[in-house]
Order: C-alpha cells, then structure tokens, then sequence
C-alpha cells in the first residue's frame, strides 16, 4: 500500500467512487512547507467528476509556518496511476514526508 495526501476534490466520495470505484480510507495528516494556490480546469472528464471549475493546487513556500490539511489515504499502486489520469497535466505527483512523519505522495504545481 502507499499513501496519497488530498487537500482538495479527491476528498469528494463522488470523485472517489468514480476514479477508484470504491471510497478510500486514511487519516487526517498536515502538509508543512506548502500553501494552496488554485488552478482552472479545462479537462471535461476531470470538471464532470468534481463539478467544481477551480481545485487548489499545491506550491512550495519552503516556510515551516505554511501548513496545509488534507487527507492521507491509503492507497495501491493501481490506484495511484488512476489518481495520475484524474489529475491533470498542471499537477506533477511526487514523495514527500508529512507531519506525522509517514511517507506519501502530493500533487503539486509544475
């Protein structure tokens, strides 16, 4: 299993019904050196599933103070490449380590 951090649509059980067929489960964790920007959305599948035009979208600050609360789902490996599709080309997927101190991957800013 590996771990990825939503801090916006991902969290919707539509989107996740519709991108995974299931509703996933995790906890509550905190993203630090990030704060949220928001990015439009052009794709029709992706605008369909989240009915919302604008997501957040993460951007480094590099500043400790800057924090960003989100989910940290558990997920497969399969469904990380799904979550890869439903994101679009103005996100890039990377690792990186959380509050808690647990591994996963975020969706930031290219």
């Amino acid at each position: 299993m590996a771990h990825l951090f939503s801090y916006g649509t991902l969290q919707k059980e539509q989107v996740q019904l519709e991108t995974f067929k299931r509703l996933l489960s995790g906890d509550k964790d905190i993203l630090t050196g990030y704060k949220l920007g928001m990015v439009e959305i052009t794709d029709p599948e992706v605008l369909r599933k989240s009915n919302q035009k604008f997501h957040p979208i993460l951007e480094f600050s590099g500043n400790s103070s800057d924090e960003v609360e989100g989910m940290l789902f558990e997920v497969t490996e399969e469904e990380i490449l799904q979550a890869d599709e439903y994101e679009v080309d103005d996100y890039k997927r990377i690792e990186t380590v959380f509050k808690s101190g647990r591994k996963g991957f975020i969706y930031v800013g290219k």
